[in-house]
């Protein structure tokens, strides 16, 4: 059975996910406006800044959609890094040979004729957003900001010649019974006493302030890091900007060293259950069910955390997690998630064995040479 695939339908593409996997999986939707704007050229500064290009693709049969994939080149990374690599994203589907090879054909296709002679992915769309292709941990339910993906994915990605690299852990912490204070040695300990260091919670009356200094720590923290490429106030906002309605104000936090900008550690609450309960649309219910949801839930998100590098061994990010970690307990939360950490960043994986987190999902990405056009 063939199927027919249609490009820039963006419905099509938000529902496929949906039906592939079918409402008793562990898969999350984003939420449809997220998604819509994402997808939408006039608005996100991906396109309008000039950074990137995209096309998304859904793949159909019988007139539903089954299957979708993304295509972009993020034209700011090859500039940095002197390549010409595009990427893959969005790629789910059910588990059919013909669809899978179809989508994965579009987005090719769509990238050799842009000249690239390499493709990686899941990149959602960059690699400051959800990447990666889950290759172990399925039965576990993903946080906010998790990939979740059903194991045929990465079968069809190596069947079609794709080869798995760079290696990604997402963690869970348990938070009753946890032992911060095992996060402390005497650097720790100093910077926690130092009046030079000063701790501003992420509110909303100070929201877009905290925010942009947020992205100049995490620009400057991640500088050195593969495949980071600096997120410009109008990127930044784009992604961010709807956290403030949703932010907990007790378990973020920005530091100030001397004044300026020093580190600073983003934890939100986890939606993934709300939005899996609305499946990803804003209905009319979908106000009680946030009401109700913020009542009940016990379980937060670590988005990221980052240091300026020169105050990279200086112990303020352990003074940090430290600090965010008996605020999550003072507040109620039982357990956190932590998003991937690449089997390369040995510090940070250490420090994630030292609060006691659990390896909750593997993940991958898959890479593959593509012929010229």
């Amino acid at each position: 059975m063939t199927s027919e695939i249609r490009e820039g339908d963006r419905r099509a593409a938000f529902d496929a996910a949906l039906n592939a996997y079918g409402p008793d999986s562990l898969y999350v939707p984003p939420l449809w406006s997220d998604f819509d704007r994402m997808f939408d050229s006039a608005r996100n500064p991906f396109v309008t800044e000039g950074h990137g290009r995209h096309a998304l693709f859904s793949a159909h049969r019988d007139g539903r959609p089954v299957g979708r994939i993304a295509a972009s080149i993020h034209d700011a990374s090859n500039r940095k890094h002197g390549t010409r690599h595009g990427a893959f994203g969005f790629f789910d589907c059910i588990d059919d040979v013909e669809v899978a090879d179809a989508l994965l054909r579009a987005a090719e296709q769509w990238l050799s004729a842009r000249g690239m002679s390499r493709v990686a992915g899941n990149f959602n769309l960059t690699a400051m957003q959800q990447i990666g292709v889950m290759t172990d941990g399925f039965d576990h339910s993903p946080f906010t900001d998790m990939m979740w993906s059903p194991p045929h994915i990465a079968k069809h990605l190596e069947r079609a010649g794709y080869a798995a690299t760079f290696p990604m852990t997402t963690f869970e912490i348990a938070l009753d019974g946890g032992k911060p204070e095992q996060l402390l040695g005497d650097k720790q300990r100093a910077v926690l006493v130092d009046p030079d260091f000063v701790w501003q919670p992420i509110k909303r009356s100070a929201f877009k302030v905290r925010l942009e200094d947020a992205r100049l720590i995490l620009n400057d923290g991640f500088a050195d890091n593969p495949m980071f490429v600096p997120p410009t106030a109008a990127e930044y906002l784009f992604q961010a900007g709807d956290m403030m309605w949703i932010i907990d104000k007790r378990i973020s936090t920005v530091v100030y060293h001397r004044g300026r900008p020093a580190g600073a550690i983003i934890a939100i609450p986890d939606l993934n259950p709300l939005i899996k309960a609305i499946g990803g649309r804003v209905g009319l219910s979908a106000p009680f069910k946030f009401v109700q949801h913020r009542v009940m839930n016990r379980r937060a998100v670590l988005i990221y955390q980052s240091v300026c590098r020169d105050l990279h061994n200086r112990g303020l990010n352990g003074a940090m997690l430290y600090r965010t970690a008996l605020a999550l307990q003072e507040a109620g939360y039982r357990t956190l998630g932590g998003t991937w950490i690449a089997d390369i960043n040995g510090p940070s994986l250490r420090q994630a064995e030292k609060v006691g987190a659990k390896p909750l999902h593997r993940l991958h990405l898959f890479t593959k040479r593509l012929a010229a056009p």
